[in-house]
């Protein structure tokens, strides 16, 4: 009987694949995304996460930043999203006439700072490997209200996650950059399908050490080919080059090695 499983890919924004995982599609895949970062065996410095709004739970924004971690996620539905203030309703209306509608939760942090010792011994658990991040994020996010550490831990994301959505909402670079990294992601994603298409991009093993091997050696497969088509566009632009065509690098900055039209 063949189990259902997903796999969930980390990119670089060199176009690499550096972390590649199998999930049950039930589970949240945000709930494994500290896992890559943290295990990370690549020699790529990794400090920023970008996903898409369902990774970006207060959880993550929390244990992002007390690993010393970025997470960057693309906001949508931002008025179903609650921002932390740190004064009256009154007072930040006036303050913040646009935004104030946004920041409807007054911020506690007396209680973040009452378990900030054990939200750090936390972090330590996680960056020394003593605890795994989708174990954490999986009870932390299940956890009731009545559990003090994981109020103070949601308390620090929404924090987090309110610095963020204000730079996302004020800054058009760092929203383009976002964007950027994850149509990087989609572009390898059609990749993976294209070479994966005898099996039209099923996992189809049975156990976990035989599902695990087969997504790696598909990531394997998809960084040779981005390794090659890079190798390869180098070589013709210095080719065009030497003809006197002029070939700007502000053009090949947005060239993809990602595409598989190349590809037999």
């Amino acid at each position: 009987m063949i189990k259902l499983t997903g796999t969930d890919t980390h990119v670089s924004d060199q176009w690499s694949t550096y972390g590649t995982k199998i999930i049950v599609p039930t589970a949240r895949e945000g709930h494994f995304a500290l896992d890559e970062f943290l295990g990370n065996a690549t020699d790529l410095p990794i400090v920023e996460h970008a996903t898409d709004t369902h990774g970006a739970t207060l959880i993550n924004f929390a244990l992002f930043d007390l690993v010393g971690k970025a997470l960057t996620p693309r906001m949508r539905d931002l008025t179903r999203v609650t921002l932390a203030r740190d004064g009256t309703p009154t007072e930040i209306g006036k303050r913040y006439p646009h935004a104030g509608p946004l920041l409807g939760a007054r911020w506690n942090e007396d209680l973040v700072a009452e378990c900030w010792p054990d939200l750090l011994r936390m972090a330590g658990s996680l960056k020394f490997g003593q605890a795994t991040a989708s174990l954490i994020v999986g009870k932390w996010s299940a956890a009731s209200r009545q559990n003090t550490l994981a109020t103070a831990l949601k308390e620090w994301g929404m924090l987090r996650r309110t610095v963020h959505t204000a730079k996302y909402l004020s800054d058009p670079a760092y929203r383009r950059k976002i964007t950027r990294q994850l149509n990087k992601g989609e572009s390898l994603h059609a990749l993976r399908r294209d070479l994966h298409y005898a099996q039209q991009g099923m996992v189809t093993k049975p156990h976990l050490s035989q599902q695990t091997e087969q997504a790696w050696c598909l990531t394997v497969l998809t960084n040779c080919v981005v390794t090659w088509t890079t190798e390869y566009y180098s070589k013709a632009v210095l080719d065009l080059r030497a003809q006197s065509r002029d070939v700007p690098d502000e053009v090949l900055a947005h060239i993809s090695p990602g595409h598989s039209d190349n590809i037999n």
